[in-house]
């Protein structure tokens, strides 16, 4: 039941206290917002870079960047910068990072935003991970991982100390009980669970991996969150079937509404007191899956992180 509650807490939320309004003058912040050519990251660099930030368009197609950063120029008159980034290959994921690095030694927010939702089951990562744990958490945690000093960099030089990282989770991590590290990669255990259930452990990993690096660098500066955006009109629906999609339509909110708790958790005075905190439509504290607060298992799930990205 405490799960039901949760869910429909989740997707009818009230109206928002926080607007894009509130956002305060982001001159001299730079940004990365993954997936950043539509949807909920797209709406979410609209407002950074109406407010003066300096936003990294980070995603693979950039051909669709492009067009996102022309029309986002026309409706603020501040241009974004396009970041080729592969979050379903790690040797890419590295050379985004090193390309980043290169103009920047500062990084003061992380939108780990972009994910995939229920692919074709035989959908597969470079590396041969599951496709949804491989881009949606493995890949933000290693593009993270090579951040992290310009993320510390970025806190020194904020007035505040701080630094964020902005992690996209979801309502379905609420309807997982654990995560299953034989599922991570190609095997027969994979094979046999659903596609969106597949999704759902992805979405738990999230708020475990954003735990995670909120316990490991929470007293260095880099404000960790997790957050539900909310049940949007968004493109990562586009592998559900017709039925599946017919039955979510009617309780869909236009995709503006999720950068709502982006922007409040990346830009907002009370953003720098959320770390660990699991976020819930509109710019709102949650209460998560109670497996996320099991450090044990984030801890164990870092190590596994670790040990993938070891050698690339």
């Amino acid at each position: 039941m405490g799960v039901v509650l949760s869910i429909i807490n989740e997707s009818f939320p009230p109206k928002s206290k926080f607007n894009v309004e509130d956002i305060p003058d982001l001159s001299g912040k730079v940004m990365i917002v993954t997936g950043a050519n539509t949807g909920i990251g797209k709406e979410t660099a609209r407002a950074l870079l109406a407010h003066n930030a300096k936003v990294y368009i980070a995603t693979r197609n950039q051909g669709k960047a492009e067009e996102a950063i022309k029309e986002l120029k026309e409706e603020t008159g501040k241009e974004g910068i396009f970041l080729k980034l592969d979050l379903s290959d790690l040797n890419a994921i590295k050379s985004a990072a090193e390309e980043f690095s290169s103009k920047e030694t500062e990084l003061h927010v992380l939108f780990n935003n972009a994910g995939v939702m229920a692919p074709p089951i035989e959908q597969l990562t470079a590396q041969a991970y599951d496709l949804q744990f491989g881009t949606n958490v493995l890949g933000h945690f290693y593009f993270t991982k090579l951040l992290i000093p310009a993320l510390l960099a970025g806190a020194r030089s904020s007035p505040d100390g701080k630094a964020r990282v902005v992690n996209t989770a979801s309502s379905a991590s609420l309807l997982v009980g654990g995560l299953d590290f034989n599922t991570f990669k190609d095997t027969p255990a994979r094979k046999k669970r659903a596609t969106i259930m597949l999704y759902a452990q992805s979405k738990l990993g999230n708020v475990l991996f954003s735990n995670e690096l909120a316990r490991r660098y929470g007293d260095q500066g880099i404000v960790s969150t997790s957050l539900n955006p909310g049940n949007l009109q968004s493109d990562i629906q586009r592998h559900l079937s017709t039925l599946e999609w017919l039955l979510i339509n009617p309780f869909l909110y236009p995709a503006k509404y999720g950068a709502l708790t982006h922007l409040w958790a990346g830009t907002s005075t009370e953003g720098v007191e959320l770390g660990g905190k699991y976020l819930i439509p509109w710019a709102r504290v949650g209460t998560a899956n109670p497996v996320a607060q099991d450090a044990k298992l984030a801890a164990d799930l870092w190590k596994w992180f670790e040990e993938q990205v070891e050698n690339v």
